[in-house]
């Protein structure tokens, strides 16, 4: 699990950088903690939907652009199908 969580924090100080904004300021924005922020970016921290959902509205960007394999604003990288739809399980 570790893996995925360096990754998310590598895409969302590449989102970070690109919209010029500081740790300090993009904590301000989300209403969270600078440390925090900075333990997120490192792969520190499992963080939860809600602060995604946060860190991604004071970005100005979907939560799905936070997610790591994405570009800011895009479908699925190209040369890449979306994921098939998910079935759900038959409960009669």
């Amino acid at each position: 699990m570790a893996n995925v969580l360096v990754r998310f924090g590598e895409r969302l100080r590449e989102v970070r950088l690109r919209a010029g904004v500081s740790q300090e300021r993009l904590a301000e924005l989300a209403g969270l903690h600078r440390t925090y922020v900075s333990s997120v970016e490192r792969g520190l921290r499992n963080i939860s939907l809600l602060n995604i959902e946060k860190l991604a509205d004071a970005l100005g960007v979907g939560l799905g652009d936070l997610m790591p394999g994405r570009a800011a604003g895009t479908e699925p990288a190209a040369g890449q199908p979306p994921p098939p739809p998910r079935s759900r399980p038959d409960r009669s």
